[in-house]
């Protein structure tokens, strides 16, 4: 079996996912920690709508704007960046406009302010065009992206190919075409006469003409821009893909979470990801309880009793996790801790943890081979 790294120069983009509130921003950016203090220039970038990250690194609302360099005193430098779907938009359509009027009728569409701020996947396809954006500057050894909560990952993950198939759809090719004419008008309705007048009237009813118009303006303002976006998700596709791309899945202990880890690591694994650790975090210590400690009454269990369960659930499900995956997939569990890391030496720590639970892991195997 061949050593595994949770940190390597082989593979320089690490992407951390998993269910809601198992750790996975706390685990991404220990690991950008454990990055930077190995020597690489290290950015971590989240997209986690709640941006936790930014209380973990402790930076401000400027790693909205930009990446910014953590206060961190180590051999490589450690950056942050939180991904702002609006700003990233803004910023996509002011480097590719190809000229000054086009980019103009796009920023001020209100079809497009609409869009870049609020319509569901707008947040996974700027995702993918930062992801880009960084992959193209080359700036960092090594960038760690934390993500949302599964569903939302996933929607990142299949963002590409979902941008693909829309600029090729008959969809767009539809929505690209000439509909209103220089004064507004819908062009059917003066060719149609009366029946194009009472389809006009019914769209407006139903739609509205103002926002369709907003529309068609914007397709049209934004269509050069169009092929661009199909290279760069293409690029991100390859991306994705690379080995030198590795997953991280984050799951919380107990048997009920076996379910959705194992649904997560063979999404990735059919979609041809390479998956890297499984880390069941915030796993219960196991007590034994002795003498008197436990209660006689079942219905009125003592604090023991709870730990006792915790402790033999979280024992019961790594046990099975195991089981359920491949022999060479490392499943490693991390401790619950007697507190959340909040500042950069805990970070460190927490990361140091993970890489001797992992070394572990591989010593065991490494045993029974």
């Amino acid at each position: 079996m061949s050593l595994i790294s949770l940190i390597s120069d082989e593979q320089p983009l690490t992407i951390v996912v998993g269910s809601g509130g198992v750790g996975k921003t706390t685990l991404a950016a220990s690991l950008g920690v454990l990055s930077a203090r190995s020597g690489r220039d290290t950015l971590v970038m989240t997209f986690d709508p709640s941006l936790r990250l930014k209380d973990a690194l402790g930076v401000g609302d400027d790693a909205k704007l930009r990446e910014v360099k953590v206060d961190f005193d180590a051999p490589g430098s450690l950056y942050a960046s939180l991904l702002d779907a609006r700003r990233t938009f803004d910023r996509l359509v002011e480097r590719y406009a190809p000229d000054e009027e086009s980019r103009k009728r796009i920023l001020e569409n209100r079809f497009y302010q609409h869009l870049s701020g609020a319509l569901g996947g707008i947040l996974e396809y700027m995702a993918v065009e930062r992801l880009f954006e960084v992959a193209a500057e080359d700036h960092y050894k090594q960038v760690i992206l934390d993500t949302p909560p599964t569903r939302q990952a996933l929607d990142f993950l299949e963002a590409p190919a979902r941008i693909v198939g829309f600029l090729d759809s008959g969809a767009l090719k539809v929505a690209l075409k000439p509909w209103f004419d220089e004064a507004g008008k819908l062009k059917m309705a003066s060719r149609w006469g009366l029946l194009g007048k009472k389809a006009e009237r019914f769209l407006d009813e139903v739609v509205g003409l103002d926002l369709l118009r907003d529309m068609a303006e914007f397709f049209q303002a934004f269509a050069p821009l169009f092929e661009g976006f199909r290279e760069r998700a293409r690029s991100v596709e390859g991306l994705l893909s690379s080995p030198r791309t590795r997953f991280i899945v984050v799951s919380g202990p107990g048997e009920e979470r076996i379910p959705d880890t194992l649904f997560f690591a063979r999404r990735l694994e059919q979609a041809g990801f390479h998956l890297g650790p499984i880390i069941v975090n915030r796993v219960h210590p196991r007590f034994q309880v002795e003498g008197g400690a436990s209660s006689s009454d079942p219905g009125h269990p003592t604090g023991w009793d709870l730990l006792t369960w915790l402790g033999d659930r979280d024992r019961r499900g790594l046990a099975e996790l195991a089981t359920l995956v491949s022999r060479e997939q490392p499943v490693i569990d991390v401790p619950l801790l007697p507190g959340e890391p909040t500042d950069l030496p805990s970070l460190e720590s927490l990361g140091r943890l993970v890489e001797e639970r992992l070394a572990e892991w591989q010593r065991v195997v490494g045993r029974r081979s």
